[in-house]
């Protein structure tokens, strides 16, 4: 595919500015999209973070999507190339990569001759069934589900419109997975909560005998663990994104577009809010609060309640600016002890002469 500078700003409704936007009088052509590192003539390419922006003169991309941050008018004018100039350069970049590779239905409707269905499962419309997949009794799978190579649907699970199980996963007993709903190879939901009783010297299992609710529109990436309740529902929220390798314990509920970044732990009955963002590594002990618009540093560990619009990170998390304090605090510490150790020995000098 190729389009033309004016008709991707067009499109993406930015505003092109840049030396020589017609590049001689002849228009520029997009030929295909790359990192901005990475792209030569002919590319599109998008800078998001005003940080990065010495890239724009190192790029041999054709001409950059930028944000409206990215330093003023004049610099973006002395550039080597053409900018379009945009409120979400990222978003942007993501329609533009829609229009360049629109979607398209790879899989055909089919259920692979070596898969196994159970009694009373319901199929719908536009259903791909890939190798070896099993389904138990009572599944409803609905119109333009795609389940590859062996995966496993638990009996009494349904599975919404247009959601995509990729090879290898397991979706456990009365598990309900939404519309659009992506989950990535490896993934386990449902599995059994941790939970035991200590009676006479031996943890006996407390039955694990609740459901999973996966709302429409999210996304779970690979081998990340979604227990299913003790009692009652594990939600994951609409719109709510989850790296690889995430642990999200029993009855614990998510909020609507809410992001987990990679190796984050959630204990038991833990509930977050809507639009919260967890980075890396961060823990969560059980029956806390996360509010609304909740941003947790990396690694971080939390363990109480967190009011909305809160930024936290450090271990024990605590409210960002004192976090910094005493990290800086902390950093100083070699030397503030040898200043005490310095001052000791003053003070014992003293001491000897008086």
């Amino acid at each position: 595919m190729e389009k033309t500078l004016k008709e991707i700003a067009l499109f993406v409704e930015g505003k092109l500015v840049g030396i020589d936007q017609e590049m001689g009088g002849k228009e520029v052509k997009i030929k295909g999209l790359s990192g901005i590192e990475e792209a030569g003539p002919g590319d599109l390419t998008f800078l998001a973070n005003p940080k990065y922006k010495n890239f724009l003169d190192k790029t041999k991309a054709s001409a950059v999507i930028v944000g409206e941050d990215i330093g003023i008018d004049q610099e973006i004018e002395k550039s080597r190339i053409p900018v379009i100039r945009c409120k979400n350069p990222r978003f942007a970049f993501c329609k533009v990569m829609e229009l360049f590779f629109p979607p398209q239905k790879i899989y055909p409707e089919k259920i692979d001759k070596t898969s196994v269905l159970g009694k009373d499962v319901k199929i719908g419309k536009g259903i791909y069934i890939g190798p070896f997949v099993v389904v138990e009794d009572n599944v409803e799978i609905k119109d333009d589900v795609v389940i590859m190579a062996g995966s496993f649907i638990g009996k009494n699970s349904t599975l919404k419109e247009n959601s995509i199980i990729y090879p290898n996963v397991t979706i456990r007993e009365d598990v309900t997975v939404g519309k659009n709903v992506v989950i990535h190879s490896g993934t386990v939901v449902g599995a059994d909560g941790f939970g035991y009783a200590f009676e006479s010297g031996v943890y006996h299992k407390i039955p694990q005998v609740g459901k999973v609710q996966i709302d429409d529109f999210v996304e779970i990436g690979a081998n990340v663990c979604i227990d299913r309740a003790t009692l009652g529902t594990t939600k994951i929220g609409k719109g709510t994104k989850i790296d690889n390798l995430v642990q999200i314990g029993h009855n614990v509920k998510i909020g609507e577009n809410t992001i987990i970044v990679a190796q984050v732990g959630i204990s038991g009955s833990t509930r977050i809010g809507n639009n919260v963002i967890i980075a890396g590594q961060a823990g969560f002990v059980g029956h806390i609060e996360i509010g609304d618009r909740v941003v947790v540093g990396a690694q971080s560990g939390i363990s109480k309640d967190i009011p909305s619009d809160t930024v936290v990170f450090g271990y024990p998390a605590r409210e960002a600016r004192k976090a910094k304090k005493i990290e800086a605090c902390i950093s100083n510490l070699p030397k503030w002890v040898k200043r005490v150790s310095e001052l000791e020995k003053k003070i014992k000098e003293i001491e000897k002469k008086h």
